[in-house]
């Protein structure tokens, strides 16, 4: 049961119409809707390769970089069309970041991993830079253990401590919505938890998109939940619901381990 919360009161960042996706003649996405509620964390799950991590690459145009790939259906965000002819791909990178599933620093000090971006988009002055490093790696909850060595290699980081400048990077340019592409399967228990608590607190001020193979992650940290399976949304509700009581039996079998 796919709820897209049309009139609720947060409203919708992200809303999802009907999507289609292919690459090639491989049909990824099957009529996929749901919404991406404001301040709200949403958990996509569902086994391996069931278009998790092709639908939030939709969100921001990433498939647009892969040859032969054809989308079909809306999606909009903010009200207005993603794959809008025209639509200016830079600008909406800029609004919807993206971790992606292992750390990728960029081969530069972890000052310069932050300020890259904001340089891009023309920020030059140094007191200006200065103040957005440190902002975003307070943010990332990562400015206690490096403000002392912002002029090291970021490879020099843990990984752990890697994933987390990656979340500053993206933060640098003060992005509207945060997609997380399985951000903690490389990350070792207490890493992960870092992670899962600062998704948590950066959803006081951004929306967030997190997939995940870890279900109990998702029921730990999400506001809502998408259950998908082979390219379907199968359905899509509030946490609580999908874990606790899901409409379909798919849903119930996947979450009980009597799936496959």
């Amino acid at each position: 049961m796919v709820k897209i919360y049309e009139n609720n009161n947060d409203g919708n960042v992200i809303t999802i119409d009907s999507l289609n996706l292919w690459y090639g003649e491989n049909q990824a996405l099957i009529d996929v809707s749901m919404p991406v509620m404001k301040n709200k964390i949403t958990a996509l799950i569902g086994p391996s390769g069931c278009g998790k991590s092709t639908l939030i690459r939709c969100m921001n145009r990433m498939n647009d970089l892969v040859n032969g790939c054809r989308i079909e259906g809306s999606m909009k965000f903010r009200g207005d069309e993603i794959y809008e002819p025209g639509a200016d791909v830079i600008s909406l990178r800029k609004r919807i970041g993206m971790i992606f599933q292992k750390p990728n620093p960029f081969p530069m000090t972890i000052r310069d991993n932050i300020t890259y971006g904001p340089k891009i988009h023309g920020v030059v002055e140094n007191d200006e830079l200065d103040e957005i490093v440190e902002r975003s790696l307070k943010q990332a909850v990562l400015w206690e253990e490096v403000k002392d060595r912002l002029d090291k290699p970021a490879f020099s980081l843990s990984g752990g401590q890697q994933q987390r400048l990656c979340i500053a990077r993206t933060l640098s340019i003060n992005p509207e919505v945060i997609l997380m592409d399985e951000p903690t399967s490389a990350l070792d228990p207490i890493a992960t938890a870092k992670i899962e608590d600062l998704a948590i607190e950066l959803q006081k001020e951004y929306t967030v998109v997190i997939v995940t193979h870890n279900m109990q992650q998702a029921a730990r940290i999400s506001d809502n939940t998408g259950f998908m399976y082979l390219g379907k949304m199968i359905e899509f509700d509030e946490t609580e619901k999908i874990f606790n009581k899901p409409s379909d039996e798919l849903t119930e079998r996947y979450i009980t381990g009597r799936f496959g």
